[in-house]
């Protein structure tokens, strides 16, 4: 056995009374108090005392009741030297009754030190004060042999079984402890992931509308400056306003989609494509998504899109959304700047891309956004997420 096995305290759920069912703590007193009534029968039966002295008996028992009681205290705090002391009450006191002459007082003072303290003292302090009881008793006993070795034995057991059914109980009570702070801590973990999702709709949804809005507004005050007719410049304002409001409609989809209320990604996009004047082509068999998958879908749509307007403006726009075995992809081209204004192209944040793959790789997906290439002009955003 290893030494820390000698010397280590039994757990503190053991020695307490954490997590004892109220109805075994009031059976564990009932057996107490059947085995005190069998102790004082078998004192009166020997009859080895003068009737005054079995008042001095029973306050000598008593005394013994408050020394293990504050045994029990002191293990709790794991107090050895205190522990000892205490224990060592029942055992001059067991001397004291068999010096008296009621062998049958001393031998139960013994027994109940020797198992309290194999039961509830790190075991090897535990083995070496049991030996001083079950030594006396062994010493004054008139018994054969093999019975007082069965009574010693039985005794040992008796406090060796108390010791591993308290640290069973006390596994047992530290593993539900433990279950339960790692139930607490995936709920905390939950609640921090939906706060963070619905921080990324409210801030993707957001981020569109507003970087749309401000477009538009860009382009106004730079046709105020350039002296452009009044008509261009409300047509920009017009079309600011009409963002905002698709932007609040967006805010609302996606709250609705928080809730569960989803519609199809397909449908979505024809409606978008249609707004922005873009071709969408759909390939492969539709089927519900995850509700991470559309919104990425959604978003990353919006996103491309958006990019578009900002940085390649007239250029002709396709979208392919495409079901395929285990994922989904979405691929977004233009076909490259008609025009282009530098100081409006400028005016974007610049995370639009790093928050588009930040999305899809949370999925599990990935992001691809770079010139189309293969003799292609313009630029191509591709997503694939699971769903």
């Amino acid at each position: 056995m290893p030494r820390e096995s000698w010397t280590a305290w039994p757990a503190r759920e053991a020695l307490s009374s954490i997590g004892v069912p109220r109805r075994r703590r009031a059976l564990t007193w009932i057996v107490r108090a059947v085995l005190v009534g069998a102790f004082f029968v078998g004192v009166v039966r020997e009859d080895a005392l003068p009737r005054w002295q079995y008042a001095v008996v029973a306050a000598g028992f008593a005394v013994c009741g408050v020394a293990i009681w504050r045994c029990f205290v002191t293990t709790l705090d794991r107090r050895l030297s205190a522990s000892v002391g205490w224990l060592a009450v029942p055992v001059v006191a067991g001397a004291l009754a068999e010096w008296a002459g009621t062998h049958v007082t001393a031998t139960g003072l013994w027994c109940v030190a020797a198992v309290v303290a194999v039961e509830r003292l790190p075991l090897g302090p535990a083995l070496g004060l049991a030996v001083i009881p079950l030594g006396a008793y062994v010493l004054t006993t008139g018994g054969s042999w093999p019975g007082t070795a069965g009574t010693v034995a039985l005794v040992l057991l008796i406090g060796y079984s108390l010791r591993l059914d308290e640290e069973a109980r006390g596994a047992g009570f530290r593993m539900l402890a433990q279950e339960r702070a790692a139930r607490r801590a995936e709920a905390e973990t939950a609640a921090l992931d939906e706060r963070a999702r619905i921080a990324r709709e409210i801030h993707d949804v957001l981020a569109h509308s507003l970087s749309a809005q401000l477009v538009h507004l860009e382009a106004a005050r730079l046709l105020v400056e350039s002296g452009a007719e009044r008509e261009r410049v409300l047509e920009r304002i017009v079309a600011a306003r009409m963002m905002a409001r698709e932007g609040l409609a967006e805010t609302r989809q996606a709250l609705s989609a928080l809730r569960g209320e989803m519609t199809r990604p397909e449908e979505f996009l024809r409606d978008l494509a249609a707004g922005q004047g873009a071709d969408l082509r759909v390939t492969g068999e539709p089927r519900r998504l995850p509700a991470e998958a559309g919104q990425a879908v959604r978003r990353v749509a919006q996103e491309a899109l958006t990019n578009v307007r900002k940085h390649a403006p007239g250029a002709r726009v396709e979208m392919e959304f495409s079901y395929l075995e285990g994922e989904v992809e979405l691929a977004v081209h233009d076909g490259g700047a008609r025009g282009r204004n530098t100081e409006l192209a400028a005016s974007g944040a610049g995370y639009g891309l790093l928050g588009m793959r930040e999305r899809a790789e949370l999925l599990g997906g990935s992001l691809e956004a770079g010139p189309a290439g293969q003799g292609r002009r313009g630029f191509v955003v591709r997503l694939r997420v699971p769903a």
